[in-house]
């Protein structure tokens, strides 16, 4: 093919995209629209080694910047696309430039969920982590001795408190639901998290929310939480979810709900429109599901590429994540949406430990902390249908590979 892709978002699954066709041996010409002033690079490490100053920002490109252009891929920085005119196939930029295009791929990921301004969410000193600029805002705050409020439980905010503690800081995180992780773990892996962090110093209060920010000119200072009590505060990390970018695919007409609407080939309602990332809506079982995670992004980009070069293939996602936080990696396969059962079991390590998660007696999904052995044999046994034995699973002299056969 020799018609135009023009690839809308320079992040993770853009950029797996237009690589994974250049090693196809696909020539068609690409544009990447990227609204940031730097080439592709990858997020998860702003939050973590990049904020301890632990890795230089080139460490975190995907490829050199010559690769683009030794490899035909033209990428517009600084830009952002304002509208895709869907009849006459072309994207407007922001500066009223516009584009044509043959195939059109919405890489345009997720934005952070800010506080309102009613309570604060504009003061000075409240942040949130999405990409380089937020973390080079981020890292002149951290020094040790300054007191951080985290809002939100989730991996964000867990993550954002490991980093404080290992420089130093106070650190209260607050959750306004029952416990940390509620959304996305259960109460073992939260148990064993929380234990964590406290022993780390991180002052953890849960079933507690934030009533207002309280500011002095412009500059964040306190804050009231929902028990009534106020806590003195240097500055604010916010970490309460995210929002799929999908305005651009909603105002041309293209099908949304949580996120842009895509098939199993990640083709949303306009054939020559693809979405991927963490903006797709894609098939999970009987129903749908958004996957914010780098694997996600890179292994549906790769499915749309062959598709794109010719080899059409669903895209059957097999979820697997990570988050590190202190010395501690925790790691995850599978998806556990709806389970009724967990069982814990204790590693060969003194630290190692997982949960596996049940639903119907079928194994769906495990989380490891620092127990690669339980991690690699769980992503196996979902990927290839076995079904442990819970009584020798939970067994800790069971040599895993056994379960395997």
């Amino acid at each position: 093919m020799t018609g135009r892709l023009v690839i809308v978002g320079a992040g993770q699954a853009g950029f797996a995209l237009a690589a994974k066709l250049r090693a196809l041996k696909d020539t068609r010409p690409i544009t990447m629209i990227g609204a940031e002033e730097v080439y592709p690079y990858q997020r998860p490490p702003l939050s973590k080694k990049y904020l301890l100053g632990e890795m230089s920002f080139d460490r975190l490109t995907f490829r050199p910047d010559n690769w683009f252009a030794e490899n035909d891929v033209e990428v517009r920085l600084s830009t952002y696309v304002e509208e895709i005119d869907r009849e006459k196939k072309t994207v407007r930029m922001q500066d009223g430039s516009g584009l044509e295009y043959e195939t059109l791929a919405l890489t345009t990921g997720s934005t952070p969920r800010t506080l309102p301004a009613s309570i604060g969410g504009e003061l000075k000193g409240v942040y949130t982590v999405r990409d380089k600029r937020d973390a080079d805002r981020l890292a002149d705050e951290m020094k040790a001795g300054r007191r951080l409020l985290i809002i939100g439980g989730g991996y964000i905010g867990l993550e954002a408190a490991a980093v404080a503690r290992h420089l130093g800081l106070d650190v209260t995180l607050i959750e306004m639901a029952d416990r940390i992780l509620a959304r996305v773990a259960s109460n073992d892996t939260a148990d064993i998290m929380r234990a964590i962090h406290k022993e780390r110093g991180v002052v953890i209060r849960e079933k507690t929310g934030l009533t207002r920010l309280i500011g002095e000119d412009d500059q964040v200072r306190a804050a009231e939480l929902s028990d009534g009590t106020v806590i003195d505060v240097d500055f604010v990390i916010v970490g309460i979810g995210v929002t799929p970018n999908d305005r651009l695919a909603q105002d041309c007409g293209l099908d949304v709900g949580n996120g842009i609407i895509v098939d199993e080939f990640a083709r949303t309602s306009d054939p020559s429109i693809f979405a991927m990332g963490d903006c797709a809506l894609l098939p999970w079982e009987e129903g749908r599901i958004r996957l914010e995670s780098v694997q996600n992004a890179v292994d549906q980009a790769e499915s749309v590429a062959a598709t794109l070069a010719g080899d059409a293939r669903p895209y059957v996602p097999k979820p697997w994540f990570w988050s590190d936080q202190y010395d501690v990696k925790l790691q995850i396969a599978g998806f556990n949406l709806g389970y009724d059962e967990t069982l814990v079991r204790a590693g060969s390590r003194e630290g190692a430990v997982s949960v596996w998660y049940f639903r119907n007696g079928m194994l769906i999904a495990v989380d490891a902390i620092n127990d690669a052995k339980a991690y690699v044999t769980g992503k196996k046994m979902l990927e290839t249908g076995i079904n442990p034995e819970k009584s020798r699973l939970a067994d800790p002299a069971t040599d895993l590979k056994l379960l395997l056969s």
